[in-house]
């Protein structure tokens, strides 16, 4: 039998990462995440290229303090070491590059103060960082019922005059130009069924409710396509009229008579003179 060396490692050991890798310098974060008492901070702050360290510092410790801080030169020149000559450069520098913004207002009584505005991402007012409340659009008008549709186009002006006319009768009415185009067809294939004008006015008008009406368009496509009549009924032809041939004077007995030329009557046709 083959013998066993205890001391070989039972598998291969993985390829230590370059980034891990012990031998390599360098930054290793061993971050946890914050759940309280924390400040989002800028990389375009922290890492600011013409700022100096003393700035990025002092503008960090001025975002994380809450609302209505003091962050004069003396309350920071008392919390910090680094003097009132030192602070007051390293804001100003924050207020070149559009961290601090310094605004002048005029208090109930007529004093002025000097307020400080701390700014996370300069260049960016408040009102571009809110957002917007979103418009809700406008209901669009639901479409007019469907009317009947006429077998010609060749009654559309009088069925147009009519409906223009309603309003005569009841100002309520007043329907605009797209109403009434959508309504004469409807109208018109009352006119085609033997309707005179005054029954279809009349069908349309009576019995309006008292209220005022919202989309009076939309009541009179109803009444023309529920209360639309029936078709005339079938009537045959009327038979022509006999044919009325003129007078003619008989050769034989001079008497008038009715035929298409001229000759005999029926009597010298039937017993004729000897």
């Amino acid at each position: 039998m083959d013998t066993q060396n205890p001391s070989a490692p039972s598998r291969l050991r993985s390829r230590i990462a370059g980034h891990d890798h012990p031998n390599r310098g360098g930054l290793i974060h061993d971050n946890s995440r914050h759940t309280a008492r924390f400040t989002v901070i800028g990389n375009h702050l922290a890492q600011h290229a013409d700022l100096s360290l003393l700035a990025i510092g002092l503008g960090t410790h001025i975002q994380s303090l809450p609302r209505g801080a003091r962050i004069d030169i003396k309350t920071l020149a008392a919390r910090f070491p680094e003097g009132v000559t030192r602070i007051a450069a390293a804001l100003r520098e924050l207020e070149h590059h559009g961290y601090l913004r310094r605004e002048r207002l005029r208090i109930p009584g007529g004093r002025i103060v000097t307020r400080t505005v701390s700014c996370n991402q300069p260049g960016r007012s408040r009102e571009a960082n809110e957002p917007r409340p979103r418009r809700t659009p406008a209901p669009r008008p639901k479409a007019l019922p469907a009317v009947p549709t006429p077998v010609t186009s060749a009654l559309l002006h009088p069925a147009t005059d009519l409906l223009a006319g309603l309003r005569r009768h009841d100002t309520r009415l007043l329907l605009s130009v797209t109403d009434t185009a959508h309504l004469a067809p409807g109208v018109a294939a009352w006119l085609e069924r033997d309707v005179s004008p005054a029954e279809v006015r009349r069908a349309l008008i009576d019995g309006l409710p008292t209220e005022p009406l919202h989309r009076p368009a939309a009541l009179l496509a109803h009444r023309l396509t529920s209360h639309l009549p029936p078709p005339p009924p079938f009537s045959p032809p009327a038979p022509e009229p006999p044919v009325r041939h003129p007078l003619q004077n008989c050769d034989g007995c001079n008497r008038a008579f009715r035929a298409p030329e001229p000759g005999r009557c029926r009597d010298c046709r039937e017993h004729p003179p000897h």
